[in-house]
């Protein structure tokens, strides 16, 4: 006959079941400043309007257009600058420059990487140019671009490709070596080498670090951009966003410069806060890579 009786109780611990019992888990909605707290496009815009509203008042403050012009000055410059369709071509022939160079430099970036994570000498040799030329200004190689290729596309490319090249090949190669050795035993196991292993291992594990670096490489390669167009407008008369900044300056339209200045400003936002922020939502978030 089995015993059934139960455990005495002890007297020294106390077990208050009631509460938990009688007092049901219950989810309790988000009130309306709770949930507009919890909306990072609306934190985000609120950030941006307080800053124009500051922008209005020193404005104002120093009345003075040819010194600081007022945010609703600058607005109006662009409304008329996109209206007369002049910001959109000057915007377009900037655009398509820095794609090319962008693209040409994560292209480079991903041979060289590609090479250092296969061989010792290919890791020396990423070593090697990334201390002398990642520490070396893009803008400093105008001139001798202005001498190998001449006054156009060639020469800012050029010096784009150096402005994105190195930033992304550091931060991926970075990421490779931070892959768990784990992961890439799994991948040898599997049979995988070369580039399969490359593109089935090491990118998806590495891919916070390589998308880190084409954010930091876009944005050397855009504020690089504008620098070389404000010298090759001077040379050739002709150019992008940096070329209509430095036109207007000239021109003494200062809030035309403004809104210049306002354009770059905002193709960066939507670049950042639209398209990397979709890769990283539908890659690095979805895959639960956040830290």
């Amino acid at each position: 006959m089995s015993d059934t009786t139960a455990p005495a109780a002890r007297p020294e611990i106390v077990i208050d079941r009631s509460s938990s019992q009688s007092m049901p888990v219950v989810e309790r909605p988000l009130s309306a400043a709770e949930w507009i707290y919890d909306q990072t496009w609306l934190r985000k815009a609120a950030i941006l309007i307080a800053l124009a509203l500051i922008w209005e008042a020193y404005g104002r403050y120093l009345d003075n257009e040819l010194l600081f012009p007022t945010f609703t000055a600058t607005v109006r410059a662009f409304y008329e600058g996109v209206r007369s369709g002049v910001i959109p071509l000057r915007a377009w022939t900037s655009f398509k420059v820095l794609i090319a160079g962008y693209a040409i430099g994560i292209a480079i970036a991903s041979i060289l990487t590609t090479i250092a994570i296969a061989t010792r000498i290919g890791t020396d040799l990423l070593e090697i140019l990334t201390s002398m030329f990642n520490p070396l200004p893009a803008i400093a190689l105008l001139p001798l671009a202005l001498i190998w290729f001449g006054l156009g596309a060639g020469s800012i490319i050029f010096v784009l490709v150096h402005s994105v090249t190195w930033a992304v090949a550091l931060n991926t190669h970075s990421g490779f070596l931070a892959v768990s050795k784990t992961l890439k035993m799994v991948g040898r196991n599997y049979g995988l080498k070369g580039l399969r292993y490359v593109g089935a291992i090491l990118i998806p594990a590495a891919f916070p670090s390589i998308l880190t670096g084409l954010k930091i490489g876009w944005a050397f390669a855009w504020r690089t951009l504008i620098a070389a167009e404000l010298v090759f407008g001077v040379s050739s008369g002709s150019g992008g966003l940096g070329w209509f900044i430095f036109e207007n300056k000239n021109q003494l339209d200062i809030p035309t410069v403004f809104a210049g200045l306002l354009t770059v400003i905002l193709i960066g936002l939507v670049v950042e806060n639209l398209i990397f922020r979709s890769i990283e939502r539908n890659t690095v978030a979805k895959w639960g890579m956040h830290s």
